[in-house]
Formats: structure tokens, sequence, C-alpha cells
């Protein structure tokens, strides 16, 4: 086994590192963008908030996982616990949310003109950053509900079990408060995921269908290129699997965790690395669909002084 611990020190690190440096460079481009520009498009501004919600994610759960990999085992108090595992679950529930207005607004935004969200184009550009506040005040104030819970039960005879997480310790939920928190928050989180793949699944039928359309009118010289249309299907693809798969399992493993009364060594460390996969690997993949580093690069250029 002590080549297999030597192999998950190494494995945490270069993910949580490599999570760190991909979302924090993202976003200060988005940052560089809108000081350039004063305004940034409703995508990149969705994206920003995105890779926030992400960085939260690898400080709040990479961070302290890494360090109790490597030894550092139960540093933090009953409070410091209760508030990482409170910023770890809204995070995580921001980056939903996020990922599903992201691939609903580029289903609105590529929506034929006679279909029933034309006239709702304009609008959904307005209300972009009102939706972003909505979704971080939203899911802050719910999840703080379930920061409160652990202390309101802490004296009472009913709570006796412990959650250990390797870096720190929390009070176990009873009952109540985990149907209260399926209802709340992962039955939410079903919903939305359901709401990606369908908005995703239309885009690319649209653009299949575009594809088809247009296709009469390519030479015969261009038809080993691949077109801008099966590009575009294959950046959602790609995206919309990265984040539905990770997740997906990630949901899934959490909930062994939770219904198993024991858990094995594989168990207790591929979950984390699971739900740290997107968080940690997604910024390349938008990095790869959204051109923010050339763009940013051009701007420089552009305003260089002679």
């Amino acid at each position: 086994m002590n080549f297999w611990n030597l192999a998950l020190k190494i494995v945490f690190l270069s993910q949580t590192t490599t999570g760190i440096l991909g979302n924090f460079s993202l976003l200060f481009c988005y940052l560089g963008l809108y000081y350039r520009e004063c305004k940034l498009k409703p995508t990149d501004l969705i994206l920003m908030h995105l890779m926030a919600a992400n960085a939260l994610i690898i400080l709040s759960a990479g961070v302290p996982h890494t360090m109790a990999v490597w030894g550092l085992k139960q540093f933090l108090p009953e409070f410091g616990c209760n508030f990482i595992v409170y910023i770890q679950q809204s995070a995580r529930s921001v980056s939903i949310g996020t990922t599903c207005l992201l691939s609903v607004f580029q289903a609105v935004t590529i929506s034929p003109r006679k279909s029933c969200w034309t006239n709702h184009k304009a609008k959904a550009e307005k209300y972009i950053g009102c939706c972003m506040v909505i979704i971080w005040v939203l899911y802050l104030l719910i999840n703080f509900i379930f920061f409160v819970y652990p202390f309101s039960k802490r004296n009472t005879k009913n709570v006796t079990t412990k959650r250990d997480l390797e870096y720190c310790s929390t009070v176990g939920s009873d009952p109540i408060g985990e149907s209260l928190y399926a209802a709340i928050v992962l039955c939410p989180e079903v919903f939305l995921s359901g709401l990606i793949a369908w908005s995703s699944g239309s885009m690319i039928v649209l653009l299949l269908r575009h594809k088809q359309v247009v296709q009469h009118i390519r030479s015969t010289h261009n038809s080993s290129r691949t077109s801008p249309e099966s590009r575009a299907t294959q950046h959602i693809l790609s995206l919309v699997s990265v984040f539905l798969g990770f997740y997906t399992l990630s949901s899934f493993l959490r909930g062994c965790i939770a219904l198993l009364p024991k858990h094995n060594w594989w168990l207790r460390n591929i979950t984390p690395f699971i739900s740290l996969c997107f968080p940690s690997f997604g910024p390349f993949v938008i990095m790869n669909h959204y051109s923010v580093m050339p763009r940013l690069t051009l701007f420089w250029i552009r305003n260089k002084p002679p």
C-alpha cells in the first residue's frame, strides 16, 4: 500500500495545483478583459463566475484533502470544519447552477429566428448579471441552514455520530437533516443536470440541422475539413460530457459513502478525486472552446504604445 499512498499523494497534489492554476489563470484573464473592455459578454460573465465557484471548490476541498493525504490530519476545529463544508456545498451548487445557466443561454442564443425564444434573446443578455447574483445569494442562504444545523443539534442526545473527513470531523446529520438536504439541495441539482442535458442536446440538434442545410454550398475540396457546426458540436459535447460525467459519478460515490456503513480505502479516496475533476480540468476544456487568452493578447497588442 506504500506505492499506492505515494501515488495518491502525487495525484492529489497535481490535481489541486492544476485546478488552482487553471481556474485562477482563466479568472484573471476575464478580469483583464473587463479592465480593457469595461464590460464582459454574457458568456464571459457566466464563465468568470463558474471559475470563481470552481476555485472555491479547489480551495475548500482540494487543498484540505491534499494536506490530509500528505499526513496533516484533523487540523481543523469543529467550527472550521463546518465552515469548510459550507463553502464546499455552496460552491458546488453554484457551479451546477452556473453551468446550467450557461447551457440554457447558449441554447437560447443559437435558437432559430422562428422559434419561441426569439423575443427572449435580448432579455436573456440583459438579466445575466441579475441571475448570477440570485444563484450566489440563493445557494449561500440555503447552505447556511446546514451550516448552523450541526450547532443546533450538538447538545441533543439524538446525534451520536461523527462524519470523518480526514482533515477534520463534523457532527453527522440525523434522518430529518438528510431528508431536508435531499429535498432542498439534491433534488434541484438533479433537475438542473437534466436541464443541462436537454439544452445541450437541443443545441447539438440545431447545429446538425444547420450543417445539413448549408452542406450543399460547400465545395468538395473542403469536404475533408471539419465544418464550424461540427467543431461547435464537439465543443458542446466535450464540455457537457465532462460536467455531467464527473458530477454524476461524484454524486453516486457520495451516495455510497452516505449509505454504506463501512468505507474501504479506495472509496474514501476516489470520491474526492472524482469530485475535484471538473473543477480542476474544466478550465482547460473551456480554454479550448472559448478563446479568451488570444482575445486578451490581441487587446494588449492593440493598446501597446509604439
